[in-house]
């Protein structure tokens, strides 16, 4: 190997042991299968995506915008936000603000003790309840007539009493929690992953978007973003916030390398572990973390991905298997097709042309 090749190796080497992206130069690489990719989102075949960005062993090798966004459009990705949650916790217990995700909620909720429908069962709801959907009370997005439903909740000022008056949910058409695969049912539920935030807040003792600014986006070099709040002024991690595609990536990509960005360390590996393993199960070929999604990609052979999810078909991915991290953004919402068509885009150009 000569002199200038080696030196090349060691420095991506390097580039990847850090988590660390460099944006100053992508180096696009020429496949047929993501020209034709491009030619069909161009063409409108997959409905309105905004952008496709994605990496490689710590390469960025593919940043494309579409339908008038560009590398400084910030995009509001939804339920991505959910995900915040996820990634804020670990950083609330590496900092030693929180024991451990089995703490239960009320240990830090300890003026919410007067509740609508009180029951024990409440009582013994775990931050790990909340992070894995699959707490005992009555909440379902997917459910129009669940008195949980997100909708309901965002014309109501105080969120945290929303989730917490909530009744005990029972389970007429499915098998009981301890009947289901990893003892856990699992209900989608906005209410609860908003409820992380004030638990969250009140367990640092800070406003939480200062305290996510200090620990996270400002190590990663995220500086602009738009967050979205809750009626009372609590960060919202239940959906809504912006960002740009590109820290978008260095999110996902500190995630793939195990917590650590520039030699810094910003999440445990330990809770990267656990965030990204299989808690509960959603339906065949989809399973949850900690507000992560884990499902695999690929065309004849899968690959294991866990990534944040969105209204409109968000995914911000990544595929150790691969060392491939990857950011897909839509203004597909509400679109019955939206999840199929980003998932198309995996499946049928990203990871074959990665393999």
């Amino acid at each position: 190997m000569n002199k200038t090749l080696l030196t090349l190796c060691l420095a991506v080497l390097s580039q990847v042991a850090s988590g660390q992206l460099d944006f100053s130069k992508v180096n696009t690489i020429e496949h047929p299968l993501l020209t034709k990719m491009d030619s069909a989102i161009t063409a409108g075949q997959y409905g309105s995506i905004t952008s496709v960005v994605f990496a490689k062993d710590g390469n960025v090798i593919f940043e494309k915008y579409y339908n008038d966004k560009n590398i400084d459009s910030k995009h509001n990705t939804r339920s991505v936000t959910k995900t915040m949650g996820s990634i804020l916790t670990g950083i609330a217990i590496k900092e030693g603000k929180i024991g451990s995700e089995k703490d239960k909620i009320f240990d830090y909720l300890k003026d919410e003790l007067h509740v609508a429908h009180p029951n024990p069962r409440k009582m013994e709801i775990t931050l790990e309840d909340l992070l894995t959907m699959s707490s005992c009370l009555e909440c379902n997005d997917f459910n129009s007539f669940s008195r949980g439903h997100e909708e309901r909740m965002y014309i109501i000022e105080d969120w945290t009493k929303f989730f917490l008056d909530l009744p005990v949910r029972s389970y007429p058409f499915e098998p009981k929690p301890e009947d289901q695969p990893y003892g856990r049912a699992f209900s989608y539920c906005s209410a609860g992953a908003a409820l992380t935030a004030e638990i969250l807040q009140r367990a640092v003792g800070q406003k939480l978007d200062a305290f996510a600014a200090e620990h996270l986006f400002d190590p990663l070099g995220i500086e602009d973003y738009t967050l979205h709040y809750s009626p009372e002024g609590t960060l919202n991690t239940a959906g809504g916030s912006e960002y740009r595609s590109r820290d978008l990536l260095k999110l996902i990509q500190m995630c793939l390398n195990d917590g650590q960005w520039n030699g810094k360390e910003i999440l445990s590996k330990d809770w990267i572990q656990k965030a990204s393993t299989p808690k509960a199960r959603v339906q065949d070929g989809f399973e949850y973390g900690y507000f992560f999604w884990l499902h695999a990609f690929g065309g004849e052979k899968k690959y294991p991905a866990f990534y944040m999810s969105g209204n409109g078909g968000q995914k911000i991915l990544a595929m150790p298997e691969l060392k491939l991290t990857a950011v897909i953004t839509t203004t597909n919402y509400g679109m019955r097709q939206a999840h199929p068509y980003t998932n198309d885009l995996m499946d049928m150009y990203i990871v074959p042309a990665m393999e």
